[in-house]
């Protein structure tokens, strides 16, 4: 099998199909060919945040990660290995987490790690590396194309070439990360939402005029992309904060800086904003800045970042940076096995991961898995591989490979896009409840039948023994 990328799909991919007696090849373009945001060579490296949400099982990311769990996902149990505290969502320490999975992938006796940047696949499946004139990779039995949302130029113009659609282009942004002791300990309070006692979260409190002040100055702030963004050029769930901010005056408040279920020690009161800091290792010495994608230049965000409550003196081991995405048009390139169905090779071709159409870093994960599987139980016939669209990744791929679904941009696991439940239940909680009971029950059921194709699964995983 030939991979291309050894991000988090194709990562767990090559891990999995390892797993169920396949020899691999895994392309990876760094450090030949590097990339704005990454910062190092290592499989499986997080650039935008470490959270991998939810944890609770009666939430869709939640109802993710039991599928992660129940299926054996190598990229998961790594990720419950190298967890840190985030309250009740699942959050890294991100080098260590590449670390070990770089570690899985070259101890792997039947995974071939190949560095150089991919720019093309012939039609026997071998691949075409820059600089090189001979292919690599030669008597594939299929490929997964897992090149990720930064997938270099040369690639993304052979893709656009065999699938016979344009590759939808759109930008994502990384928030700033800063240094624990730099910050104000008596302003920034430590408190989770809604809970009582310590909190895993540190919170930055605004006054009203503080946060007027705050938003003036990050609407006039200097962007490092001189034009404003077209709404359907920005990835939904990675807005700029200073994009936030343009649609309306107070709409910072009302989402990343909103202060519900938070109490400042100091006023007993709840603030009029706050922003959330997340830890970014094990020790807390850094934290993330939750929610502060952003665009602007470099000394624009120490000057305007440095104007939250806490921050007065923040130093960034990490500034945020803008940088581009490209997608598929997955409704009508992919199927729900995700294959490429007008495709050119003589070798069947899979997509996983962002470049697939899907968004977060659970659902990269999952969608590596699932191409694994699909990969591996294709010569068996398609009956027994039918993931049920009850369960969270289920439900996804039917709405990203629905050819019915128009502009589409990628989606992350949701209820929003689950088959509504035979009986309605009003109160919100029991019905997410019920969500989760549905799914596992249709994850049984595919467990069972990939069973009795003789395919092995891993696992299942306990997440409170990692």
């Amino acid at each position: 099998m030939n991979i291309i990328g050894a991000g988090l799909a194709g990562s767990e991919a090559a891990l999995y199909l390892a797993h169920l007696g396949c020899s691999v090849t895994l392309f990876e373009q760094r450090p030949e060919r590097t990339t704005p945001v990454h910062t190092g060579d290592a499989c499986a490296e997080l650039v935008c945040s470490n959270s991998l949400k939810s944890m609770k099982p009666e939430s869709a990311a939640g109802m993710l990660k039991g599928e992660l769990a129940a299926l054996g996902s190598f990229l998961y149990e790594a990720a419950l290995d190298n967890r840190v505290s985030a309250g009740g969502a699942l959050a890294v320490n991100r080098e260590d987490f590449s670390e070990s999975v770089t570690r899985a992938i070259e101890s792997n006796d039947r995974i071939t790690l190949v560095r150089g940047e991919v720019v093309s696949l012939r039609e026997d499946g071998s691949v075409c590396l820059a600089g090189m004139s001979e292919p690599v990779g030669c008597d594939a039995d299929a490929v997964i194309l897992a090149s990720g949302p930064l997938t270099s130029d040369a690639l993304a113009e052979w893709l656009r070439g065999i699938t016979g659609e344009d590759t939808l282009a759109f930008y994502d942004a990384a928030a700033p990360i800063v240094l624990a002791d730099s910050l104000d300990m008596t302003k920034v309070f430590r408190q989770s939402r809604y809970e009582e006692g310590v909190g895993d979260y540190l919170n930055a409190p605004f006054s009203k005029e503080e946060y007027e002040t705050f938003a003036h100055e990050l609407v006039g702030a200097e962007r490092v992309i001189m034009r404003d963004f077209e709404t359907r050029d920005l990835f939904q769930a990675c807005q700029p904060i200073e994009e936030i901010a343009r649609k309306g005056f107070d709409a910072p408040r009302f989402g990343p800086l909103k202060p519900v279920g938070l109490t400042d020690p100091r006023t007993g009161r709840r603030p009029w904003a706050a922003l959330q800091l997340r830890a970014e290792d094990a020790h807390g010495q850094s934290f993330n800045l939750v929610g502060f994608q952003t665009n602007l230049t470099f000394p624009e965000q120490k000057r305007v970042f440095r104007l939250i409550p806490g921050l007065e003196h923040a130093e960034f081991v990490r500034y945020g940076v803008m940088h581009r995405n490209t997608f598929v048009d997955a409704p009508h390139i992919l199927d729900t096995s995700l294959r490429v169905v007008s495709n050119p090779l003589s070798v069947p071709l899979y997509m996983a991961g962002q470049v697939a159409g899907t968004e977060g870093y659970c659902e990269a994960i999952r969608s590596g898995l699932h191409a694994a599987i699909s990969v591996f139980s294709q010569p068996m016939g398609k009956q027994g591989v039918t993931l049920p669209s009850e369960t969270a990744f289920g439900a996804l791929l039917s709405y990203a490979c629905n050819p019915e679904t128009s502009d589409y941009q990628p989606m992350h696991v949701n209820f929003g896009i689950m088959t509504p439940l035979e009986r309605k239940i009003r109160n919100k909680g029991e019905r997410y409840a019920a969500y989760a009971e549905r799914g596992n029950r249709a994850l049984g059921e595919y467990r069972s039948q990939l069973a009795s194709l003789g395919i092995a699964l891993r696992g299942p995983i306990d997440p409170s023994e990692a």
